[in-house]
C-alpha cells in the first residue's frame, strides 16, 4: 500500500505536470491549488470534465449529465470526456463509442465493464473480475488500469498495472495472460483472417492521466508517478 509520503509526491508531480502543460488554467476552479487537486467525485456526479461533442444515449452531455450502467457514451472529433461510473473511472478520447452494459451478477457470469466499439479509452477499475470487449479482443481484468484503442481490424491494449487475460474475439484459442507493474507489455490483438496477439510499443497515455482518474474514485496509482515522465499526447484527445 502506498505510504502517505508517496501519495503526496504523486499529487505534487500531478500539479507540476499541469503547470508544465498549461492544463491548470483549464481545470475547474476547485482544482487550482495544491491543496485542492482533483478529488473523489461527490455522490450523484458522473462527469469531471468534457470538451467538444460528447453524447450520452444520443443526447448532448453537460457536466451535470449522469452516466450509468446501460448507457452509451460517444465523442466526436476533437472531443473527450472524463467520467466515473460507480468505482470505475474513464477518459474517453475523440471519435469513440463506449457501451456500458447493465452488470449481470450471477454464478458463472463475469460482468462486462464496457464495450469499446471504436476509439480510445483509458480506464481504471475496482478490485473485481470483469471484462472489456472490442471488435477484435476480449479483455478479462481484475482491479487494473488499462488503455485501449479499438478499430475493426485491430485493438491496442496496454495493461498499465495489474493482471489481464487477453483473448482474440475471432479465435478464443488465441489468448495470453499479461501481468504488469508499469506498462510492461503492451499488445496488439489483430482480427481478420489471421488473428494474433503481438507485442506493441507504449503510446498515447501517461501516468498523470492514470493518477487523475484514480483520484476521482478515491484511489491512487500503485506506484509514485515518476518525475519527468514524458507525455505521449499533447491533450486528452
Amino acid at each position: 500500500m502506498p505510504r502517505i509520503s508517496d501519495l503526496d509526491e504523486s499529487r505534487r508531480q500531478f500539479l507540476l505536470y499541469l503547470l508544465a502543460t498549461g492544463s491548470l488554467a483549464t481545470l475547474p476552479a476547485h482544482s487550482a491549488t495544491l491543496s485542492r487537486l482533483p478529488s473523489r467525485l461527490p455522490p450523484g456526479q458522473s462527469i469531471y470534465r468534457l470538451k467538444g461533442d460528447v453524447r450520452v444515449n444520443g443526447a448532448t452531455a453537460t457536466l451535470t449529465s449522469p452516466i450509468n450502467a446501460g448507457d452509451i457514451v460517444e465523442t466526436g472529433r476533437k472531443s473527450f470526456v472524463i467520467f466515473v461510473v460507480e468505482k470505475d473511472a474513464f477518459i474517453l478520447r475523440s471519435n469513440s463509442k463506449m457501451t456500458l452494459p447493465i452488470s449481470k451478477v450471477s454464478a458463472g457470469i463475469i460482468p462486462t465493464a464496457f464495450t469499446l466499439s471504436r476509439g480510445k479509452a483509458l480506464s481504471v477499475f475496482a478490485s473485481r473480475r470483469t471484462r472489456i470487449s472490442t471488435p477484435t479482443a476480449i479483455i478479462g481484468i481484475r482491479g487494473t488500469g488499462v488503455y485501449i484503442e479499438a478499430d475493426p481490424e485491430e485493438s491496442y491494449v496496454c495493461v498499465c498495472y495489474g493482471s489481464t487475460e487477453l483473448q482474440s474475439a475471432a479465435d478464443p484459442g488465441i489468448n495470453e495472460t499479461v501481468v504488469t507493474k508499469h506498462h510492461d507489455a503492451p499488445k496488439y490483438i489483430t482480427g481478420g483472417n489471421n488473428p494474433r496477439i503481438l507485442s506493441a510499443p507504449f503510446k498515447n497515455h501517461d501516468d498523470q492521466e492514470l493518477l487523475l482518474i484514480e483520484t476521482l474514485v478515491g484511489r491512487t496509482t500503485p506506484y509514485v508517478v515518476p518525475k519527468g515522465v514524458p507525455r505521449t499526447r499533447s491533450s486528452y484527445f
